[in-house]
């Protein structure tokens, strides 16, 4: 009986096609049910004080013009990618304006009328312009507080048609500062492995689909039952994150004691967060690390971000590890189609999607 009332609020809440706004704009003083998550869920780790020793890179791209500051380049970011898999960037290429013109379209979106929204909302898979809360939502043991604008940018974008007026302009142009910047990682990640400097974008690919996901997280009023979004890593070769002032973007790491621990991903201005995704975990056997990360809700907001996944044609790329070490492979080669598949049913469910495939 608990299931079957789980499912009726679940489609009822679907059915509105207002998503966690509109619930907020109904004037909800106390968190539906279906958005609790369980208390093993909410404090899986402890969460280390604002101040503790441990913080995430903030590499400087500025370093790039001599060869010099190109080798201190490659060297952050390798060590950043082989053990905490997340840092920030500064001078990047993209526009302050760029990027304040990319969050004031996405909270304009959000914030219009349910009924100027609804045509957009949509779970059909097929679709490479949509609108949606929770892509999980029937598969996830919780639901999180936001809702979410997805698109599909390349190797072709949506027709102008299918994304909302408020994004219509902007985002095109931001995914593609983002496209340029990601060409920059993925040299510098080849460097640090060893490669030549095109290898991943070359012979891998890496550059040559882009997933746009607005994110939309409306201030909650108990935050303390909920998340932003639950712990997960991304399906992706790479994140480029922009996000507003507001925070809550969390990381877990092991802390000096080897236990792990939740680290706060400061805003900082002019910055982008970068994060080393699956897909190039598995690649690079185990030499980047794919972490995982949640975001948490909060009485205050909204908070506005924008995740820029670099990924792979689901149907025909096969993904197997670069092995250079004794070692040998530490997963079984596989198809993009099969983890994306795999990632869609489990949700975010705070299993590694990695574990499906490691030998």
């Amino acid at each position: 009986m608990a299931s079957e009332r789980r499912l009726y609020a679940l489609k009822a809440f679907d059915d509105t096609k207002a998503g966690v706004k509109g619930l907020v704009d109904a004037g909800v003083t106390a968190v539906p049910t279906i958005f609790h998550h369980p208390p093993e869920s909410l404090d899986d780790a402890p969460t280390h004080p604002h101040g503790h020793q441990f913080s995430i890179p903030v590499i400087d791209l500025a370093g790039l013009v001599t060869p010099s500051g190109r080798a201190s380049v490659v060297g952050a970011v390798k060590a950043a990618a082989e053990t905490v898999g997340f840092f920030q960037v500064v001078n990047h290429g993209v526009p302050e304006a760029a990027m304040s013109g990319m969050l004031a379209a996405l909270r304009s979106f959000n914030e219009e009328p349910a009924e100027a929204k609804r045509p957009y909302y949509s779970r059909d898979p097929g679709r490479r312009a949509k609108y949606e809360s929770n892509f999980d939502l029937f598969q996830s043991r919780a639901a999180s507080w936001r809702d979410t604008l997805f698109m599909e940018m390349a190797p072709e974008p949506p027709p102008p048609e299918e994304i909302p007026p408020a994004c219509r302009r902007v985002a095109p142009e931001y995914v593609g500062l983002v496209q340029r910047l990601g060409r920059t990682l993925f040299e510098l990640l080849s460097e640090g492995m060893g490669l030549r400097r095109g290898y991943l974008e070359e012979e891998q690919e890496c550059l040559d689909g882009l997933s746009f996901a607005g994110h939309y997280y409306p201030a909650c009023p108990e935050p303390h039952l909920t998340l932003g979004a639950a712990r997960h890593s991304d399906p992706s070769f790479l994140t480029v994150l922009l996000q507003d002032a507001v925070g809550g973007l969390e990381v877990l790491v092991d802390d000096d004691k080897n236990q792990p621990a939740w680290v706060d991903v400061p805003t900082a201005a002019g910055a982008l967060v970068v994060n080393i995704g699956d897909y190039l975990q598995l690649m690079s056997n185990d030499r980047f690390k794919s972490v995982e990360h949640r975001v948490v809700a909060k009485s205050v907001g909204p908070r506005v971000s924008v995740a820029c996944f670099f990924r792979a044609d689901a149907s025909t790329r096969v993904l197997e590890p670069i092995v250079t070490d004794a070692g040998g492979a530490r997963y079984r080669s596989t198809t993009v189609a099969e983890l994306v598949r795999h990632y869609r049913a489990k949700g975010l469910d705070g299993v590694p999607a990695l574990q499906h495939v490691r030998i």
